[in-house]
């Protein structure tokens, strides 16, 4: 085996924490509270994505507070450490709030309605910073030509968009289905004078 497979140096390099273990595990924590603030402060359209401002603006965050993580240690013990830190914090903090639906709430904040029976909701669109053309870029994603096709249009705490077509009403879909047989059997009646013409 080559010499190298079995010097410590390396070994120690790997292994060997740079920083003290309490401080590898303070630190995500810390950035972990930090980002749930700053993205709760700062709303739900990061989270949404519209535009390639947005994300840029989520990879950049990743990238930068990546430091404050891992400190001056680039060991991979120290970022096993981190890791399972992050993980175990999340883990601790969404079972507490599963327990906790008002603080889940008060964390998460709550559903902007931003469309309502085909109207926009202006002061709504304002306070979540987006522009008509972004919302009916959404709206088009999901399968709508115009806003009039929709009765519902949320954008959710986590930054996805629910939005709900308008359905006909009752009075349409019973004339509808009326015109229908009646359809049939203007057509079934056609028949039948055609084969009594040919007898």
């Amino acid at each position: 085996m080559p010499e190298w497979v079995f010097s410590n140096g390396m070994w120690s390099q790997i292994f060997a924490v740079g920083v003290p273990v309490a401080e590898k595990i303070l630190r995500p924590v810390i950035v972990y509270g930090f980002l749930v603030v700053i993205l709760r402060v700062f709303g739900k359209r990061e989270l949404a994505q519209l535009n390639p401002f947005d994300l840029v603006v989520l990879l950049s965050l990743s990238n930068t507070v990546q430091n404050a993580i891992i400190g001056n240690d680039n060991s991979l013990t120290g970022g096993l450490i981190g890791a399972f830190t992050l993980l175990a914090v999340n883990y601790l903090v969404v079972r507490f709030l599963f327990r906790h639906r008002r603080l889940d709430q008060l964390f998460e904040g709550k559903p902007t309605v931003l469309v309502d029976d085909g109207k926009i909701v202006k002061k709504a669109l304002s306070k979540e910073l987006l522009t008509r053309s972004e919302l009916m870029t959404v709206l088009h994603r999901q399968g709508f030509g115009s806003m009039q096709e929709v009765a519902r249009c949320v954008l959710e705490p986590g930054g996805t968009f629910y939005v709900q077509g308008k359905t006909p009403p009752k009075e349409e879909v019973e004339h509808a289905e009326v015109v229908r047989r009646l359809n049939d059997l203007s057509g079934k009646l056609d028949l039948l004078l055609q084969q009594k013409g040919n007898a």
